[in-house]
């Protein structure tokens, strides 16, 4: 599993949009609020999607 840290995560609307984005790109993934994080499982293509995906909604994702 691959945690990503996404700072711009502030609120159950932003945890709402994550989830839309991610679900829609097929990924198996973990949304935390309280530590502004979401930890994707899945090959490093997955974690790429997923950065990428969240790029597209206005989220800057970095690996830990």
């Amino acid at each position: 599993m691959t945690t990503l840290k996404v700072e711009e995560m502030h609120c159950g609307k932003c945890v709402e949009r994550i989830t839309r984005v991610l679900n829609a790109a097929g990924l198996d993934f973990e949304v935390s609020l309280e530590n502004k994080t979401v930890s994707i499982n899945g090959c490093e293509n997955c974690v790429k999607t997923a950065i990428a995906e969240l790029d597209d909604i206005g989220f800057t994702a970095t690996e830990e």
